[in-house]
């Protein structure tokens, strides 16, 4: 089996919002910045929105991946991907018309993605895998982060992995929360093939070489897998 294409996308939930330019560009060697928007209602956190993804879209040096824990994303996820996002996640257990949602996303020239949180089960939502580019399984309850990974999650990766290969196509398993050299093992070998870390890469002293660290053990795992 060839060996899947691994990406890590650092979350800039864990940067110095203060210098959020700086901050990208010591993840020049990552294949994504992860944003995370948060509007203080789906999830009890405010973050930023749309200007300032905007503006990050204009110096970033890698393509900025929204994930949305916000309350209507049929409404206000398009605008994301105009806003320059290249990829944009919501979440089910927000979106009213998800179908919709997802195609008005790809319309807006983005990689559309849904989200489970992880009390929400996958099954029930199995039929949007036409829809999409990617499918994020949170690993932490979404809304801060920091938190501690939820090994528990990783059966409901595989469970994604088995409907990715009965429906074809290349469809991307993202997790997110926790993921660090300690977890990351775990992750690949239940299927995913992009992670998202937070602490684990700003709260390196070289953030370059925990990039490199995590990608490859990811790619270490993916062999023996």
């Amino acid at each position: 089996m060839p060996q899947p294409h691994l990406q890590i996308s650092p979350s800039i939930l864990s940067a110095d919002f203060a210098n959020l330019e700086r901050e990208l560009a010591r993840i020049s060697d990552a294949d994504w910045a992860h944003v995370d928007v948060m509007d203080n209602h789906f999830v009890p956190n405010l973050t930023l929105g749309q200007p300032v993804v905007e503006a990050l879209a204009r110096v970033s040096p890698v393509p900025l991946d929204c994930h949305l824990m916000i309350e209507d994303p049929d409404r206000w996820a398009p605008g994301y991907a105009e806003a320059g996002a290249r990829s944009v996640t919501f979440h089910v257990e927000a979106a009213k018309d998800p179908v919709a949602t997802a195609r008005a996303i790809r319309a807006a020239g983005a990689r559309a993605a849904f989200a489970v949180k992880p009390g929400t089960h996958f099954a029930p939502y199995e039929h949007l895998l036409r829809e999409v580019d990617m499918v994020l399984v949170m690993t932490v309850e979404p809304g801060f982060g920091g938190q501690s990974f939820m090994s528990e999650q990783m059966p409901k990766v595989r469970e994604v992995r088995e409907a990715v290969r009965r429906h074809g196509g290349e469809i991307w398993i993202q997790v997110d929360g926790g993921v660090s050299l300690d977890t990351i093992g775990q992750c690949v070998e239940a299927g995913a093939d992009v992670f998202v870390a937070g602490s684990a890469v700003y709260g390196a002293e070289d953030v370059p070489v925990r990039i490199g660290q995590l990608r490859a053990l990811a790619g270490e795992h993916a062999h023996r897998a």
